[in-house]
């Protein structure tokens, strides 16, 4: 990924939670013939799972996309942040041109498919876990009858893929003057898009902080 010094993140635990907030993920994987399996899904993050953390994911067994892990290849896994365009009307200063600004994680791994039936309810009661939490109106695999769960389970694929290598990039405008990036983060505020909300959000979290 193209990463200029000001936009590049480096800090692990930064990128381990932008994976988290914006789990879901676009996973690409090279086949043997020279093709690419890319497939758009949840991956959960487990942080203390070697160097870098492990990916853990599923997939219909009717994609063939699994077919191509391989143990010889890396697969990529890109979670996208939140993105907007970036008018240059909103910048303090006369020279400038419309951009965009964004968050982005690559995790690079070799997937490797689970086998057993525990270790597949495991991750997928993580991944429903994860997302209704724990309260007592949340739903549980428990309300499916033992039959439709079992049979679920035959459908799909389970895999975990250990991080070999990331890379982070927020552009955020890190490379203008502190009035700049002031200028685009009240332009991203006063547009109707949730999106732009949040990346103003974090672009007064991190830019600023970088700032002159």
């Amino acid at each position: 990924m193209y990463t200029p010094e000001s936009f590049n993140v480096s800090d692990l635990q930064t990128m381990h939670a932008d994976m988290e907030r914006w789990n879901f993920a676009t996973l690409i994987t090279p086949e043997t013939e020279g093709g690419l399996q890319v497939t758009h899904l949840p991956l959960l993050l487990k942080r203390d799972a070697g160097r870098l953390g492990m990916l853990a994911g599923h997939m219909a067994k009717a994609n063939a996309h699994w077919r191509a892990f391989n143990a010889s290849r890396e697969s990529l896994a890109i979670f996208h942040g939140p993105h907007a365009y970036i008018s240059p009307q909103w910048y303090s200063s006369d020279e400038a041109v419309p951009t965009w600004n964004y968050v982005v994680v690559h995790a690079f791994g070799m997937p490797r498919v689970l086998q057993g039936t525990e270790s597949m309810e495991a991750h997928l009661r993580r991944l429903i876990h994860y997302h209704e939490g724990t309260g007592p109106e949340s739903w549980r695999p428990e309300k499916l009858s033992q039959e439709t769960f079992a049979a679920l389970m035959q459908a799909i694929v389970c895999f975990e893929m250990p991080i070999s290598r990331i890379e982070g990039k927020a552009k955020l405008g890190q490379n203008r003057s502190r009035n700049d990036i002031l200028g685009f983060i009240q332009g991203l505020q006063a547009t109707d898009r949730a999106a732009n909300h949040e990346l103003a959000k974090i672009a007064q979290n991190r830019a600023l902080e970088t700032s002159e």
